[in-house]
């Protein structure tokens, strides 16, 4: 990290009284630079991998990068890096990831412990561009989005055969490859699904989306198929779409990543939307 790129860690109040932890890096020359907001996937939380190098290259870029842990992705403030706390991740819905985007993107507006803004660009990633396609169709002060390996629907995060026994049990695990931890999530999930249902149709709110909208995704993607992109784009023709050759899910990065400079797909990635962002 350059001399004049720095982070300050905030916490910002999320859903059900239970802290996010969120940092923001910036360029201490220009602390008046348009912000970018990232939101992490389906188990995956703000320090991971390589964000922390993405969050360095918007800065260097003209932006300041704001990225936090959602309210119940199983992390704590005093443990970010590790699940921890099974038990929130099991209360998570989209809806509660919903209530958590609008508070921060209130506390960028809000200005207590920064330069405030009027608008915010978004970036999703996974589960969290999903989140972010529904964010930017219902709260104008998105200016503009950008989603890296979205999902089209919150149910292709699962087989739709384990959702019958899901309700059954009241719960379904999901296994950590990278942890081993079977992640448990209550079907309080899937009647949030059902409860809200045109709220939480990615593909509903990918059409009314107005802002200028960036859809990346990687060619080579095994977690989500790069035919989610094909469709966000149906839905919305005035967004751009750009395919990443031979990316998989997290543009081959992973964690723990140790290198110094992001990977060759991820850095493209990334100049791309800091052109898009500019443009």
């Amino acid at each position: 990290m350059n001399e004049y790129i720095q982070q300050e860690t905030f916490l910002i109040p999320g859903a059900n009284g239970r802290n996010m932890l969120a940092d923001l890096t910036f360029d201490n020359r220009d602390k008046q630079a348009p912000l970018v907001i990232f939101t992490h996937g389906f188990k995956g939380f703000k320090d991971w991998g390589t964000h922390n190098l993405v969050a360095q290259y918007f800065a260097e870029n003209g932006f300041r990068f704001l990225k936090f842990n959602f309210s119940h992705n199983g992390t704590t403030p005093d443990h970010p890096l590790d699940f921890v706390n099974l038990e929130a991740f099991s209360d998570n819905t989209f809806s509660i990831e919903l209530e958590d985007l609008k508070s921060v993107i209130d506390f960028a507006a809000g200005g207590a412990n920064f330069s405030p803004v009027k608008t915010v660009s978004l970036i999703g990633h996974s589960m969290g561009g999903g989140i972010s396609i529904i964010k930017t169709a219902e709260d104008a002060r998105v200016e503009k989005l950008i989603t890296w390996a979205s999902v089209a629907d919150f149910h292709n995060l699962w087989p739709k055969t384990v959702e019958a026994q899901w309700r059954l049990s009241g719960v379904q695990f999901f296994p950590n490859s990278r942890t081993n931890q079977q992640m448990p999530v209550k079907a309080t999930l899937l009647d949030d699904l059902d409860h809200n249902q045109k709220r939480l149709n990615i593909l509903l709110s990918a059409a009314e989306i107005k802002q200028p909208w960036l859809i990346i995704h990687g060619d080579q993607d095994p977690t989500v198929n790069i035919s989610h992109a094909l469709e966000l784009n149906r839905k919305q023709p005035k967004s751009d779409l750009v395919v990443a050759p031979g990316a998989n899910h997290t543009f081959n990065s992973g964690h723990p990543y140790l290198e110094a400079n992001l990977p060759a797909s991820l850095a493209q990635v990334c100049e791309v939307s800091v052109g898009f962002l500019k443009g």
